[in-house]
């Protein structure tokens, strides 16, 4: 089987920004005590009449741009998200088609964060096989328009925005090397949006009882993913045949920083070798790590050959872990 990597990237944010003062108008909350607990400084939020295919559109045009690959070329589109324009059809296809991607296949991933991580494993067996030789994977949420604003334990936390990347085949020995995906659904109502579905279709009653936005046992989940982050990227390293010490960047999933500094810990790397930015984008959900990959590889963190290591987690409960050694030669 043929190797995959990432030959372009792309991100996309909305314009608008909303800070932790403007919160602290909104909400029970303080710039200090987010800042302290989180890490969050601000986050982007989409207007009310914007859908997150406009946002994974958006990233896709940078992805494609960067990878220098018409829309033509594309065999699979597929997008990682909890905020699709409809529960039906799959936002993969409405973004696939505005592209003018004629030729290719389109679905969604549901993971809620760790989305993308779920999509390049898929996209990549696709590619090695022989199956396609193109695929474009999107990390995209409007996660503004399932809060409960009236909730402080979930409101300051959630930004909009996507990121996407542009998977072909590599040079023998370069682009994904491991990974390691995995999922507990006793864990499921952890972390969850409860109204809309076929257990609870959209009523009255479900309206009024905030059952179609986000619900979340925030000191179970945090307990959670300060000890999977560490482990599920130790267990894809070993996948890979490497070991810590060979990781060159880590882009962990952006939802707090006090569960990203444990990962660092754990993995007993420098603080220097971390990608963060969560402090402007807040927990992006999907689009926090393709996001966070793609300003790492605008800036230039990444050299040819680069162990780097993309590890996060999420609602359902999920998680995942991917190491690839960079393909992507500098311009």
């Amino acid at each position: 089987m043929v190797s995959v990597g990432i030959v372009g990237t792309g991100s996309y944010m909305p314009e608008k920004v909303l800070t932790n003062i403007e919160l602290e108008k909104m909400v029970d909350t303080s710039d200090e005590w987010i800042v302290a607990r989180t890490g969050i400084k601000q986050r982007h939020i989409a207007d009310s009449d914007t859908p997150v295919s406009e946002l994974c559109y958006q990233a896709a045009l940078r992805a494609l741009e960067d990878a220098k690959i018409s829309p033509e070329e594309l065999d699979l589109v597929i997008i990682g998200t909890i905020t699709p324009d409809y529960a039906f059809p799959a936002t993969a296809g409405l973004v696939a088609e505005r592209l003018g991607a004629k030729k290719a296949a389109a679905f969604d991933i549901e993971a809620a964060c760790t989305g993308f991580l779920y999509g390049v494993t898929t996209a990549t067996q696709f590619i090695a096989t022989g199956m396609y030789k193109t695929v474009l994977v999107i990390g995209g949420e409007t996660m503004s328009k399932i809060l409960n604003w009236e909730d402080r334990g979930t409101c300051i936390l959630f930004g909009d925005g996507a990121g996407a990347a542009v998977l072909q085949s590599v040079e023998d020995g370069y682009g994904f090397l491991g990974f390691e995906l995995g999922a507990d659904g006793l864990g499921g109502k952890l972390l969850s949006m409860p109204g809309g579905g076929s257990m609870y279709p959209a009523t009255l009653e479900t309206v009024e009882k905030k059952m179609h936005t986000v619900h979340m046992a925030g000191s179970e989940v945090f307990k959670f993913a300060v000890r999977i982050m560490g482990e599920t990227a130790l267990k894809a390293l070993e996948r890979a045949g490497l070991q810590k010490e060979d990781i060159d960047c880590l882009i962990p999933h952006q939802a707090n920083m006090r569960i990203v500094d444990s990962a660092v810990k754990r993995l007993g790397i420098d603080p220097e070798k971390v990608v963060v930015n969560l402090d402007r984008y807040g927990n992006m959900s999907a689009a926090s790590i393709p996001v966070a990959l793609d300003e790492a590889a605008r800036e230039g963190r990444f050299k040819y050959g680069d162990i780097v290591v993309m590890v996060g987690f999420g609602a359902g409960l999920t998680w995942g872990a991917a190491v690839l050694k960079w393909a992507k030669r500098g311009v």
